[in-house]
């Protein structure tokens, strides 16, 4: 398939991370693929992040989790290069992020990242197979190419028969798992993902969980993940604490 859909060699490096530190920024580590050095963001008078630092390695799923108004949310989007810190750095493989321009961190997003949000926004103009394959529309594929590809997604997360329908026909699950194919079927390197579980009784969401955690394995994907939720946290490899705009802790690491 031209385009998107294949990882390696895929954009630019952009220029020059274990630990958890709420005060230092952590060294760079071999392996790491994204890491925020002391981060400080504020909405207005409102401090939203104040030092956060926070480094991921490539394939490692990560839980942020946190109390309501802790910054997890406002770390995951600056992380995605969505928002950018007043002071502190973010960095993606190797090199800084947050002192790109808006056209460069677009495209950036589009080419290198994907997205699971909450309540899934679909595009409702669009048939659910459109909505899968919306990334690598923009990303230049032809849309036959782009179809095809959505198409293979149906069987994956039990989707099938749902191809023609719009997000308005559908279930929470079923639109949920558009979503969650929407995000991983230009094979991001990482995929950020903001309480994907949240609109979802407990029985779905674990499904979708279980679906998010075999696909993104399979393709090597990064994710982080944003979660209030201890089952969803409980997929992750690691979770860490926000609290007072500060990572304050790791929980747990699997082996």
């Amino acid at each position: 398939m031209p385009g998107r859909g294949v990882r390696s060699g895929q954009g630019p490096r952009f220029g020059g991370g274990a630990g958890m530190s709420a005060a230092a920024p952590p060294e760079a580590t071999p392996g790491d693929i994204i890491e925020a050095r002391d981060v400080v963001l504020s909405f207005g008078p409102t401090p939203a992040l104040q030092g956060a630092s926070l480094s991921v390695a490539a394939g490692e799923i990560l839980a942020i989790m946190g109390p309501s108004g802790s910054g997890k949310t406002t770390l995951l989007h600056c992380l995605a290069g969505i928002l950018t810190p007043k002071t502190g750095e973010i960095h993606f493989d190797g090199g800084r992020i947050d002192t790109l321009g808006e056209t460069e961190r677009s495209t950036l997003r589009r080419d290198r990242f994907g997205f699971v949000f909450q309540f899934g926004q679909l595009v409702p103009e669009l048939t659910t197979e459109e909505n899968i394959a919306l990334p690598l529309l923009l990303g230049g594929v032809r849309r036959a190419a782009a179809l095809k590809e959505a198409g293979t997604w149906f069987e994956r997360l039990g989707l099938e028969g749902l191809e023609k329908r719009r997000s308005g026909e559908l279930s929470g699950g079923q639109a949920q798992r558009v979503a969650l194919a929407r995000g991983l079927v230009a094979r991001p390197e990482v995929l950020f993902a903001d309480e994907p579980t949240g609109s979802l009784d407990s029985l779905t969401g674990e499904h979708v969980m279980d679906l998010l955690v075999t696909a993104a394995r399979e393709q090597g994907t990064t994710v982080i993940l944003v979660t209030h939720e201890p089952r969803v946290a409980a997929y992750a490899d690691r979770e860490v604490i926000v609290r007072d705009g500060k990572v304050r802790s790791a929980v747990r690491t699997t082996s």
